[in-house]
């Protein structure tokens, strides 16, 4: 598989697009027109092999909800993943075997050096 999960109306989503410059076989999903399903963060949690692994910690949502000391188990990691977009970390790049979940130099380095 070859897909990218991204924000369109993020910059640093855009910025990283731009520099991960992916061939045309990838499939592109912006997370805000089409919302990952539950068969697709199955696929994603097959990957990463974990449900926290996939929340962004640092989105408002979560803040604004205290979530970080309510929120514990993956079975409520995965329930929140399903309810709103923005608690889906961003982008995440799957290229056949391989995850890149997030938007730190390091995690874009790696994603660019295995395109």
């Amino acid at each position: 598989m070859k897909k990218i999960y991204y924000l369109s109306t993020c910059d640093t989503n855009k910025r990283i697009l731009k520099e991960l410059n992916l061939p045309k076989d990838f499939i592109k999903q912006d997370l805000k027109i089409n919302p990952v399903s539950e068969k697709e963060l199955e696929e994603l949690y097959q990957f990463s092999k974990s449900y926290e692994a996939l929340i962004n910690k640092r989105a408002r949502l979560y803040n604004e909800h205290n979530l970080k000391d309510k929120v514990t188990k993956e079975a409520d990691y995965k329930k929140l993943l399903l309810e709103h977009y923005t608690f889906l970390k961003r982008p995440i790049l799957i290229n056949e075997n391989e995850i890149f979940i997030g938007n730190s130099k390091k995690v874009v380095a790696a994603a660019k050096e295995s395109l």
